[in-house]
């Protein structure tokens, strides 16, 4: 006959279990929340944003900043926007457009790209401006992909196990790749913290746009300061704006607002304090106004975009 435990000797042993359930449920709510907040990104943070008449969208520096690399290395390899709004969705459902080292199995970067599965070296997948040139690499190999569902255009690259997450990022992909390729101006604004923003550098600031968009961005003699009205402004670039068959909606080149917008977008990381194109001035902490006198003088014409760094 089986020996019967006393109650009061079993609480002790259960007590604990319960303790101990309690404790794991506890560290796993807390492993979500911080997973979600690290992928989906802390809300509080969303200093920049996209707006148009369709709607707007929110995001971080470091968001503003890889979008508008996917996007700058996409339009110098001559895709569409629709080629863009396509990176820029996938990039939102594997990463949250965060350059993140780690992931499924070996999966890195914007992309979640695999260096098992021949997508690059680590190092290489790590870099912004690698990751998006192979994602349209592989894109552009994808039969009639710009008629294609966006699901499945991005499904044909990545072979993922949730092909259908893709969908719910195409209205904010959509919005960011019209202000990010240039065709709607003033689309996008950043906030960033004025007091801990370091001095802007102008070669770091001419490497980044050589980086994104090619050699070709820049003259071939851009060693020194913009000159301007006979004048050299300290902490200024000039990147002029070549010829552009496309128009953005106010009728300059598209080209110019891809600069601009690029330029905002990497205001924080660069230390850009204001950017002019077009007849508009951006100033950080104010946003897009019509041309004045910010701090100083600004190119206003759509054959170049000016930006000041900050000093």
């Amino acid at each position: 006959m089986p020996r019967t435990v006393p109650a009061a000797s079993r609480r002790p042993g259960r007590s604990r279990r319960l303790r101990i359930a309690a404790t794991l449920g506890v560290l796993v709510a807390v492993g979500g929340y911080l997973t979600v907040q690290y992928v989906s990104g802390d809300r509080g943070s969303d200093r920049c944003t996209v707006r148009s008449a369709d709607g707007s969208y929110r995001l971080t520096p470091e968001q503003a900043a890889n979008a508008a690399t996917i996007s700058a290395v996409g339009t110098t390899r001559g895709m569409p926007e629709r080629a863009v709004t396509i990176a820029l969705a996938t990039a939102l459902q594997e990463s949250g457009l965060r350059n993140i080292g780690h992931g499924d199995r070996d999966s890195l970067g914007l992309f979640q790209q695999r260096p098992s599965q021949g997508w690059g070296t680590e190092k290489q997948i790590m870099d912004p401006v690698y990751s998006a040139g192979k994602f349209y690499q592989h894109l552009a190999e994808v039969p009639g992909y710009s008629r294609l569902p966006l699901t499945e255009a991005a499904q044909r690259v990545q072979r993922s196990g949730f092909p259908q997450a893709y969908a719910k990022h195409e209205p904010d992909a959509a919005l960011l790749a019209a202000a990010l390729t240039g065709r709607m101006p003033g689309a996008l604004d950043c906030e960033p913290p004025r007091a801990t923003a370091g001095t802007g550098d102008a070669s770091k600031v001419r490497a980044a746009l050589v980086r994104a968009f090619g050699k070709d961005v820049l003259p071939a003699d851009a060693k020194g300061p913009a000159p301007t009205a006979g004048a050299t402004v300290p902490g200024a670039l000039t990147v002029p704006v070549r010829a552009d068959r496309r128009a953005a909606r106010d009728g300059a080149p598209q080209r110019g607002w891809e600069l601009a917008h690029w330029a905002v977008a990497q205001s924080e990381a660069l230390g850009i304090d204001e950017v002019a194109y077009g007849g508009r001035v951006w100033a950080a902490g104010s946003g897009w106004h019509t041309e004045r006198k910010v701090s100083e003088r600004t190119a206003s014409d759509t054959g170049e975009v000016r930006m000041l760094l900050v000093r």
